[in-house]
């Protein structure tokens, strides 16, 4: 009889031993549960949208207004360099006549080679033209050009014609100069002018990283 009392106290012993052993495991579950119920879902962030062209005009001191309309084709434009990872999103133009064909360029500044061209219907005078384009991914600190070419534009100038001091910076976007070149050729342009900016011509920038 002793070896069966021995017998069914090493079973209860392995049945309390097996019962503790289940009731941590189930313990540890639900604590690691909780842990991954209670931590934070990082959401990925939404940057807003920019349009840099007004900051720089108040940023380089253009506030005088001269309109310019048939007044010789040119190509012209803003060197600008991104200070974030970026993505143009779309192309702003506004003139002081309408012009249903102006092409814009968007270019890679080092090599002087062409990024995007896009053409875009000023359908009214003194009205903000917004192209949305397939976006643009732009690197930061690299320079591009945008350009456009019209025979329309204003001329953005200080009061006193004085030159502005660059680079200018506006939200997220440097400027580093303006550039123009006579004609209708989608060409590089080589003239350099500080005292003033002939457009106006922008675009929609979105930071990414």
């Amino acid at each position: 009889m002793k070896h069966l009392e021995d017998f069914f106290r090493l079973r209860f012993l392995s049945l309390k031993g097996f019962c503790a052993v289940l009731v941590l495991a189930v313990v540890f579950s639900t604590l690691s549960c909780s842990k991954d119920d209670d931590e934070p879902v990082s959401n990925p962030i939404s940057y807003q949208e920019e349009n840099p062209l007004d900051k720089y005009h108040e940023m380089a001191g253009f506030t005088a207004t001269t309109n310019f309309i048939n007044s010789g084709n040119y190509e012209f434009g803003l060197v600008f360099s991104p200070n974030v990872k970026g993505k143009i999103k779309a192309v702003t133009i506004k003139l002081p006549d309408a012009n249903p064909n102006v092409r814009i360029t968007i270019w890679d500044y080092s090599t002087k080679t062409v990024v995007r061209s896009e053409m875009i219907d000023v359908s009214a005078a003194n009205t903000l033209i917004t192209k949305t384009i397939q976006e643009l991914a732009v690197e930061k600190d690299k320079k591009y050009m945008i350009t456009m070419n019209s025979n329309d534009w204003y001329k953005r100038s200080k009061p006193d014609n004085s030159n502005a001091v660059y680079p200018v910076t506006a939200g997220n976007i440097r400027f580093w100069e303006y550039r123009w070149g006579n004609g209708t050729t989608q060409t590089f342009p080589v003239n350099v002018s500080l005292d003033y900016n002939g457009g106006d011509l922008s675009f929609v920038f979105q930071q990414t990283d």
